[in-house]
């Protein structure tokens, strides 16, 4: 059985909308296809090759050299009018209770959009150039390339050629929709027509940039296909909120790891007491070791057929990853008609815990029970999570230990909420 639900696709570039339209091909738009990127110049952020160490040189790029570069461009790109609205002017606020849960009103978020179909039982689809990609993209929505500077050093660069012969560039753009202050795209080998699936390598690049930023308040996040990314065009989002996620609060209960796994230093714990089940990476001896176990992870799922989001949080150091099946029960009618309403699609940064309402009601009534209800049917069963940790951990090379467990910070916990209404069971189909 094909399952699909008509959509209404968030538009990230201001060329997405009539990109089934017109054909680009030697379009003389100064965009980011091969027609015009490789005779292109742009801004280059080089990022350390290796963030855990210090700087060599007494001149070496400032810790927040990144975050401040970011937001200056993304603010000049305000000021040219790029965006479709003032996110700065949503109201937001944190809604009592013991996680903090963020809401935030944006009433025209989604207005005027295309009505899409997306399929929602494939993780894993081709890449199709006739749809939108980011190759279409105008290059003033572009802030700059990040590379590897190959050295344990940043730097940054304001003008530079842009280099095809080799690889292609990474590039960071703005979010024309954005949901928050600094939202980006982090679009990895612009020009090799990546779909929307996770590598080491790409998973490392996100991890890098996090690094970069060295801010608690700037995290990534990605969506794979069926769990609410929009675009099959590999990129992870990023943006600046001053505040913690509830997710980041919430207690986790530590999976103890035998000798017999990999030897890569990384700590896994299980989220306690949160209404979408996830595990947590945190640690690892470097960068890679924490890119190489988790992207494994996303690499099982993916090829399973699994829905997943991931949030990198802590400045690269903490990962948390959630298996979901919210739009497949969506496709299903499984999900109560009161939650569709909202027109909330919970992927990353909603399973985080930053809702964004488009509703006023919605938004001058949320409360913490709301919020649980709307993300607990996002969740796998128990039985379910269990069964996709163990292929996880097989995948990553990760062997639990049988030694009892503890809790770690178990700070918090979620107001009492009446049973979902709909099963927590999920089909997934192979």
């Amino acid at each position: 059985m094909k399952l699909t639900i008509k959509r209404v696709p968030t538009v990230v570039s201001n060329y997405q909308e009539d990109a089934g339209e017109r054909p680009r091909g030697g379009c003389g738009r100064n965009c980011l296809g091969h027609c015009c990127l490789p005779v292109s110049e742009l801004p280059v952020y080089a990022f350390k090759a290796n963030p855990t160490k210090l700087p060599l040189q007494e001149d070496a790029v400032p810790t927040d050299f990144f975050i401040n570069l970011l937001l200056g461009q993304w603010e000049d790109r305000m000021t040219q009018g790029l965006f479709r609205y003032d996110v700065t002017a949503c109201e937001t606020k944190v809604i009592p209770g013991n996680l903090g849960f963020v809401a935030q009103l944006n009433e025209g978020r989604h207005l005027k959009k295309r009505p899409t179909e997306f399929r929602v039982d494939r993780v894993l689809q081709p890449f199709d150039s006739a749809k939108f990609n980011f190759t279409k993209v105008g290059q003033e929505e572009v802030l700059f390339q990040f590379e590897n500077s190959g050295s344990d050093d940043s730097y940054f660069l304001r003008s530079a050629a842009v280099t095809v012969a080799d690889r292609a560039p990474n590039v960071v753009a703005i979010n024309v929709s954005p949901i928050e202050y600094g939202h980006v795209l982090l679009i990895p080998r612009v020009l090799d027509h990546l779909p929307q699936r996770i590598d080491q390598e790409s998973f490392l690049l996100a991890l890098h940039m996090a690094a970069e930023a060295a801010s608690p308040y700037f995290r990534l996040g990605y969506n794979s296909l069926g769990a609410f990314a929009t675009i099959n065009h590999l990129h992870f989002q990023a943006y600046y909120l001053t505040v913690p996620f509830p997710v980041e609060k919430a207690a986790t209960q530590r999976i103890p790891l035998a000798e017999g796994g990999i030897k890569s230093g990384v700590k896994v714990s299980k989220l306690m007491n949160y209404p979408v089940r996830g595990l947590v990476f945190e640690k690892g001896y470097t960068l890679n070791d924490l890119a190489n176990v988790v992207s494994s992870a996303c690499i099982w799922l993916q090829d399973n057929n699994v829905p997943y989001n991931v949030l990198i949080s802590d400045s690269g150091r903490k990962i948390f990853l959630f298996p979901q099946c919210y739009a497949e029960k969506q496709a299903l009618g499984d999900v109560s008609q009161e939650l569709l309403d909202t027109q909330v699609n919970p992927a990353v940064w909603e399973i985080s815990g930053h809702i964004v309402l488009k509703r006023r009601d919605d938004y001058e009534e949320a409360s913490e029970a709301s919020a649980w209800r709307l993300l607990a049917v996002v969740s796998l069963s128990e039985a379910r999570f269990e069964e996709v940790k163990a292929y996880i951990f097989d995948a990553a090379c990760l062997v639990q230990s049988q030694v009892e467990e503890e809790i770690d910070d178990a700070i918090y916990a979620p107001v009492p909420v009446g049973p979902s209404a709909v099963g927590e069971g999920c089909l997934v189909i192979p």
